[in-house]
């Protein structure tokens, strides 16, 4: 695991080979892409971020998207050995790759690979075509078997997605897909249920009446039945859609629950450090005229308010089955953790057994976590969330 004061480094690459009808992420699709441009504009983000970070190290780096995998392996290797030149790499560095599973993008593995990727995440989403075509992604079943395969040949750390509480998805085929998944083996899982997104292709299908999702009852109980498989399967839930074997944790977004530091570069990428927060230029082309102009693409960059970074630290921090020692956060903000939790609050839905109480940690117990949002808005006090 990385040291607590590691910084981690987000690395977004912006284009996809098209749009999924689900995905609200800074993703586009470009006809050409000139990469030697993108290496120099990429290369010269990073040199801003360490000049805001110098005497930290990375102890991790995630290459998400977008997608990542369509990236030439030499430019990931590039930035990854730039990175180490100016921070240095923790030993146990976890490097992390998003890759989609189709045939093109698993014969690249090998040589992400060889340039030090150590970590991949595959953008599985679902084991059957039909709900692949739905979902409109670009590979089948068998590819997307295929390429864990072809994964786990190779990286020493295996991950993929699926999607579940499909409109029409019954218990009894949730429960087969997820055990299926599970047979592979990998030491994590990300299991999210379907939501629709504001301003994407599924939001739109909502509106036209062509498209009803699962109702939040019948998802409920989906999400209670995830649980108790993956559980059973040696893969229980470390953050409320992330499951993984003991310390196969993802190293990069412990960071983020944590509240640690983190840089982002490439557009639309989000960081926090120091106390400030950065957002980059989105459009791929205006990311690229910005670096051109200035040496960066920082489109905003402000500092976070005390309450503003506290409210942030519970509503991440909760997420997690650990949970939250309220001595050691309110340490960190100079503040008492009395001011931190509504205790009435925590005591009332103690005693309903949605939240546990042990010394001064405070965690969302596991019957609670389908009410985590409803939780949240109780125990975090209301000037905090309106921060």
């Amino acid at each position: 695991m990385p040291a607590a004061d590691d910084l981690a480094l987000y690395i977004h690459w912006p284009f996809c080979l098209k749009k999924c009808p689900y995905c609200d992420f800074n993703s586009h699709v470009r006809d050409s892409v000139d990469p030697d441009a993108w290496q120099a504009a990429l290369l010269a983000d990073l040199r801003h971020e360490h000049a805001q970070t110098a005497g930290r190290r990375v102890g991790s780096i995630f290459f998400g998207g977008g997608t990542p995998s369509l990236m030439p392996p030499a430019l990931a290797g590039a930035l990854i050995e730039e990175a180490a030149r100016l921070w240095g790499l923790a030993d146990d560095c976890e490097i992390t790759l998003e890759a989609n599973p189709t045939s093109y993008e698993a014969r690249k593995f090998a040589d992400f690979h060889a340039v030090g990727v150590n970590r991949v995440s595959l953008g599985v989403q679902s084991l059957h075509d039909e709900a692949l075509a739905f979902l409109g992604r670009e590979h089948s079943a068998a590819e997307a078997m295929a390429a864990l395969e072809s994964a786990q040949g190779l990286f020493g750390r295996v991950t993929f997605d699926l999607i579940y509480a499909r409109p029409g998805q019954s218990a009894a085929e949730w429960e087969a897909e997820l055990a299926r998944a599970l047979e592979f083996g990998t030491e994590h899982l990300s299991l999210y249920q379907l939501t629709i997104e504001p301003g994407t292709g599924f939001a739109g299908a909502v509106a036209r009446g062509r498209l009803t999702p699962m109702d939040a009852d019948s998802a409920a109980d989906l999400f209670v039945q995830t649980q108790e498989q993956t559980v059973a399967a040696g893969l229980p839930a470390y953050e409320i859609s992330n499951h993984a074997k003991p310390s196969a944790q993802s190293h990069h977004n412990l960071t983020y629950w944590r509240y640690g530091d983190y840089t982002g570069i490439g557009p639309g990428a989000h960081g926090r450090r120091k106390g400030m927060a950065t957002i980059r230029h989105k459009k791929p082309e205006a990311f690229l005229r910005r670096v051109g102009e200035n040496g960066h693409g920082i489109s905003e960059e402000r500092a976070l308010g005390r309450e503003e970074q506290i409210s942030e630290a519970l509503l991440m921090g909760l997420r997690l089955a650990e949970g939250i020692e309220l001595e050691a956060l309110a340490a960190r903000f100079e503040t008492s953790s009395d001011a931190l939790i509504d205790a009435s609050r925590a005591d009332f839905y103690s005693d309903l057994g949605f939240v546990t109480r042990k010394g001064d940690r405070i965690t969302i117990a596991p019957q609670g976590m389908p009410l985590l949002d409803a939780l949240l808005a109780e125990l975090v006090p209301a000037h905090l969330v309106a921060a």
